[in-house]
């Protein structure tokens, strides 16, 4: 795995307007044509130990990043809810 992937799954993110902790990096989509990021993915909740499942992925596109810092990144989620894109899809 590259260093900086690692070095981002170590950020939590976090809505700027309500201080909303959404979780921590585990994936990103990238537009393979240009290989620019195109959104963050936040790995959905294990349900009752993983015996049931897991939630939907919490899919946050990449233009709500606002700020990275040394612990977090800070996203505008303001006029749209994050997505939710169920992985087994």
């Amino acid at each position: 795995m590259d260093e900086r992937m690692r070095n981002l799954r170590l950020k939590e993110i976090i809505s700027i307007e309500e201080g909303s902790r959404f979780g921590y990096i585990g994936d990103l989509e990238i537009d393979l044509d240009t290989g620019a990021i195109k959104a963050l993915v936040v790995r959905g909740k294990l349900r009752l130990f993983g015996l049931l499942g897991r939630e939907e992925d919490l899919i946050i596109p990449w233009h709500t990043v606002q700020r990275f810092g040394e612990d977090t990144i800070l996203v505008d989620c303001a006029d749209l809810r994050p997505l939710r894109k169920n992985r087994n899809k």
